[in-house]
């Protein structure tokens, strides 16, 4: 058998030549000899076939030209082998082999020359041509010839001699067009033709043949096909048969092998199943390929096997086979362009039954996600299945929510399937769930049902809550939501406005949570006005405290109606801020917040009180009778900064001497001590009296020291100041032609610049020419164009000063 990219040629034991198709259809049959058919060639282009026989015939024809050559020898013709560019005219050769590899030349007058290649080493076996080097196989080893130099260039001996050529044939293969795959018994050579150098050539051929991989193998070779940088080996196998101990043929294996320097790597191996194996010898199997598709024919006496590289189809195939289908889905995923056999929609549902099968539901529903896409047919198709099998659970997590949408009823069936076993999976697939997904009445009609069995159930409650909210019943969501204290209650108000209905609720919202409740209520005083608050608060104080008294943090003035109120809550409940508040408040009623404050014995207030409303004697008296605390009397004196009453607090001293003490310590900055010394009784025994003395003293000492070093401060101040003023003073002043005199109003210069003149300037900028000034004697006090009049003082009595700058007298620059 031969093979091109178009067809097949295939001799049999009966002398005919079959041209079938790839897929092994009959398309032609001629008729050669009664004998079997030994050889088959066919030129590159599929158009020229070469045949001989067992009688000794060799035919060359073209398939689908008139031209024909016929030769019959007086011994069987073993091989034929046409030139592979045997189309053009200058191509027509071809050789054969029986006992001499004869090569026939087609001269210029159409005749065929025969011409001696090689003999005298026994039988021609196999010949294969490629390009300009022909190789062929004898008794002896394989040669390989230059046709271009008509030189034999290399001779492979054969390895081992003991096997018999004829039942243990050489194979032949071309990789390309200078590599020879040679395969004989269980030896596999690559053999490399090359150029020899010039400097080596003197009578040797211009091309060697060096062998680049030669390794052995455990079987014998029938036949040798190259796969990118590896082989394809069909390889003749004899085992020990169990029963009879005795040598058997086996099945013959197609095998891919990686050569490497000194060896080989087997890296997949296959039995092949043909009829009639055990009877077959090495010699019956053959192997050719087809270098466009990769395909490869294995030939036995009664079948024809075709091979073909794994693609990812069959790589698919395998791994569903194996059942593993995660793989499988990746690998079709990864090579969705090429393969042809598989779809990933089909691996992918095989794979979810798989799982389902397996037991492992939630890996099965979160698949679905990938698997099933948008398809609304196939989700609600695979949520039926896991509904009959009871694990609608699972899958209700990776259900679609948009695009695709499913039928309610999907939805509806999921959520009953939790109502009736999971509550707290219901309401959390509610919250997560868009309320458009499903018929929102029927659902809540169904909670509803259930809450009449478990009324007080707080999850059902809560999720009863949100269906009305996504009803827009915001009012009975509002409710449950008050009813649970439940915190998204303040959220749902401001999310839907619905501060018209919680007007008559502001109690169980500051029950629930009154700093939440103020902040919202305060935010939003346009919806909720103070005065309502206020009214629906009149029952409870202390909330309604807890209102105002934030509304006061805020704005001072907005709730000053209520201020007075205001007094009675914070003293009730809010003392420590019942005095800030005073402080701070303009509105407050004083003599209200007195008389709440003298019947509650509020004594820090009461003083605040009395000394804001002017009576700081009554202040002082309560806070040195009911206080009793001397600190606080002399702070209260220091800020009201009133001689009286640092009298009588030296009065109302003077027999207590914890309290002279805590004057003489602290009365020295404002009052002069001798004061209070003055009047102490003789024998009085004062705490700390030294002490106190002594600070005196020191805080008199120190005061002389700052006023004097604020006197030296002050007289080095003015000096520098006057220096200061003088230096300034002293500078020119600059006048040009665009000033004028502010008497005549002339240009100031004159226009003769070499003429003597003489200019008055004062530190204000007014300038006049010295005629131009006013005669003092003969002037008012008051000169009223430009505001100068006489000096008043002795000093400088008579003469014209500025009146911007009294005191000052003018700078005159002269010889401008």
């Amino acid at each position: 058998m031969t093979v091109h990219e178009k067809f097949l040629a295939l001799g049999t034991h009966y002398g005919k030549v079959y041209l079938l198709d790839v897929q092994g259809n009959i398309t032609q049959k001629v008729d050669i000899s009664p004998v079997k058919i030994n050889q088959i060639s066919l030129d590159e282009s599929g158009e020229h076939m070469g045949i001989c026989s067992e009688d000794g015939k060799v035919q060359v024809f073209g398939l689908y030209s008139g031209e024909e050559f016929h030769e019959t020898f007086d011994c069987p013709i073993k091989i034929v082998a046409v030139h592979p560019q045997f189309v053009r005219s200058h191509c027509k050769q071809f050789v054969t082999g029986g006992k001499k590899l004869l090569l026939y030349e087609k001269t210029w007058m159409n005749r065929w020359k025969p011409s001696v290649l090689h003999e005298g080493e026994g039988n021609i076996r196999n010949v294969k041509w490629r390009g300009h080097l022909i190789a062929w196989a004898n008794n002896m080893g394989v040669k390989i010839l230059d046709m271009i130099s008509k030189q034999r260039i290399t001779n492979v001996p054969r390895d081992d001699i003991s096997l018999r050529p004829d039942m243990y044939p050489c194979s032949l293969c071309w990789k390309d067009n200078l590599t020879l795959i040679i395969g004989w018994g269980t030896s596999v050579k690559i053999c490399s033709v090359k150029e020899r150098h010039a400097s080596e050539m003197r009578d040797l051929p211009s091309r060697y043949v060096e062998i680049i991989f030669q390794f052995d193998t455990e079987f014998y070779i029938s036949g040798l096909a190259p796969l990118c940088d590896q082989l394809v080996v069909l390889s003749y196998v004899k085992e020990v048969s169990e029963k009879t101990e005795m040598e058997c043929c086996a099945r013959p294996r197609l095998d891919i092998i990686q050569p490497l320097p000194e060896s080989c790597e087997e890296i997949s191996s296959d039995a092949l199943t043909v009829r009639g194996f055990q009877e077959n010898e090495c010699r019956d199997y053959h192997l050719e390929h087809s270098e466009g598709e990769s395909l490869f024919y294995i030939i036995s006496p009664r079948d024809i096997v075709v091979a073909k590289e794994r693609d990812q189809d069959d790589h698919i195939d395998w791994l569903l086979e194996k059942k593993k289908y995660e793989e499988a889905l990746m690998a079709a995923e990864i090579s969705q362009k090429t393969i042809k056999k598989h779809r990933i929609l089909d691996i992918g549902l095989a794979y979810i039954n798989h799982l389902v099968e397996k037991g492992e539901y939630d890996l099965a529903a979160r698949k679905c996600q990938k698997i099933l896409g948008k398809s609304t047919e196939l989700w609600e198709f695979e949520v039926y299945k896991f509904k009959e099998i009871g694990q609608l659970k699972a899958i209700s997590p990776y259900l679609p929510r948009r695009d695709p949408i499913l039928k309610p009823l999907i939805y509806e069936m999921v959520l009953h399937e939790f109502l009736e076993s999971d509550y707290e999976g219901f309401a959390m697939l509610i919250k997560e769930w868009p309320g458009d997904l499903y018929n929102n009445a029927i659902i809540v009609q169904v909670v509803v049902d259930h809450l009449k069995k478990d009324p007080q159930n707080r999850t059902l409650l809560r999720t009863l809550a949100e269906l009305y909210t996504y009803d827009q019943r915001y009012g009975k969501a509002l409710e449950i939501y008050l009813t649970l204290r439940h915190k998204d209650v303040f959220q749902l108000i401001h999310k839907h406005n619905l501060f018209s209905s919680i007007r008559d609720k502001i109690v169980l919202l500051m029950d629930f949570d009154s700093e939440k409740a103020v902040d919202m209520l305060l935010d939003n005083e346009d919806k909720i006005s103070i005065d309502r608050v206020v009214e629906e608060l009149e029952n409870r104080p202390e909330l309604q405290h807890v209102y105002l008294h934030k509304l006061f943090k805020r704005d001072h003035h907005k709730g000053q109606k209520y201020h007075e109120k205001q007094i009675s809550l914070y003293a009730e409940y809010d003392r420590p801020n019942l005095l800030p508040f005073l402080r701070d408040s303009t509105h407050c009623p004083l003599e209200k917040a007195l008389e709440i404050c003298q019947q509650r014995n509020f004594v820090e207030e009461t003083v605040y009180l009395l000394s804001r409303m002017g009576n700081s004697r009554s202040a002082l008296k309560m806070i040195m009778e009911e206080l009793y605390d001397v600190d606080k009397a002399i702070e209260f004196a220091k800020e009201q900064d009133d001689g009286e009453l640092w009298e009588d607090l030296i009065l109302y001293s003077i027999d207590k001497p914890p309290f002279i003490t805590g004057l003489l310590n602290n009365i020295g900055t404002h009052v002069d001590p001798i004061l209070l010394i003055h009047r102490i009784k003789e024998g009085m025994e004062i705490p700390n009296l030294r002490d106190s003395l002594v600070k005196i003293l020191q805080d008199y000492n120190l005061q002389i020291l700052l006023r004097e070093g604020c006197k030296k401060i002050l007289v080095a101040d003015s000096l520098s100041l006057l220096k200061k003023m003088h230096r300034t003073q002293m500078k020119g002043v600059r006048v040009d032609e665009e000033n004028i005199c502010e008497s005549c109003l002339s240009p100031i210069l004159p226009s003769d610049a070499s003429k003597s003149f003489s200019v008055t300037v004062f530190h204000c900028r007014h300038m006049f020419h010295k005629e131009c000034l006013p005669v003092p004697s003969t002037v008012s006090n008051q000169f009223n164009l430009c505001g100068y009049e006489r000096s008043p003082s002795s000093r400088t009595k008579g003469q014209m000063v500025c009146f911007c700058h009294p005191q000052r007298r003018a700078h005159v620059c002269r010889g401008l």
